[in-house]
């Protein structure tokens, strides 16, 4: 028998950050029971086949393994996305994308200067206690919730993130989505988030923008149109009751993620 070395200390600290990172994500994302699930059914696949060496449940648990793999996929397509977004983002990689986006320089402050036409927005918005719900995309596309609603594909400024939202206007219910520094478009529909620690308060805008922002890594903004506060939704955690000058910050903050 080999003895432990380094290749497998190696072996099982990769296969451990994997898992922590998917911990992370599925936490984030609500689905955290399906991940203990899972991998409570891996480890009884293991134990019986490599283990007990049970040759008939373990070639049945083999066959569910090999479909299951590829349902797991299919159904959890986001966070893998998730996933693959996150490890590219470690701070370990950061010196080759700057590399690579040398030649863009000018990128970042092209992002950010629609930050203040959403915050004034907003602000108008929530003295008015309009309903609003708006969604900028950062790495991981939103193209497929942009066909959802009408295509605008037009300029950030204030007074048509307004108009779109008014209480009359046909578009205000549904979610609008900015990406490219567009107004891409409105009255799109999202993911809604099952999570239970959401206060019974909040309603199906603040759901929904939990929801696209445990699917992906977007940031999404909600003016509640009950109460006027403006709460934010990015990484998995919902912040409520949030003042204009830290909705301008923390916007900031994400687009400089970016």
């Amino acid at each position: 028998m080999d003895g432990f070395g380094i290749q497998d200390i190696l072996d099982i600290a990769i296969v451990a950050l994997m898992l922590f990172y998917l911990y992370k994500i599925m936490k984030e994302s609500g689905t955290i029971n399906i991940f203990f699930g899972v991998l409570a059914f891996i480890v009884v696949w293991v134990f019986t086949s490599q283990i007990l060496e049970m040759k008939l449940l373990g070639t049945i648990l083999d066959k569910f393994m090999s479909i299951g793999l590829l349902v797991l996929v299919i159904l959890f397509q986001d966070q893998i996305k998730r996933f693959l977004v996150d490890l590219g983002d470690h701070k370990k990689w950061r010196f080759l994308k700057k590399i690579f986006q040398h030649s863009h320089g000018d990128d970042d402050y092209d992002s950010r200067k629609y930050v203040l036409p959403i915050v004034y927005a907003c602000m108008n918005m929530s003295k008015t206690k309009t309903g609003a719900l708006i969604v900028i995309e950062q790495r991981i596309s939103l193209e497929n919730y942009e066909k959802s609603g009408d295509m605008i594909d037009a300029d950030i400024n204030s007074r048509l993130i307004e108009n779109i939202f008014f209480k009359n206007s046909p578009l205000h219910d549904g979610a609008m989505i900015i990406a490219h520094d567009r107004i891409k478009s409105a009255g799109c529909i999202l993911p809604v988030s099952h999570d239970r620690n959401i206060p019974r308060s909040l309603g199906l805008r603040h759901r929904s923008a939990l929801g696209i922002s445990q699917a992906t890594d977007a940031f999404a903004i909600v003016v509640s149109e009950e109460t006027g506060f403006i709460s934010v939704a990015h990484k998995g955690i919902l912040s409520t009751r949030i003042s204009s000058t830290d909705l301008e910050h923390r916007l900031s903050d994400a687009l400089n993620q970016q």
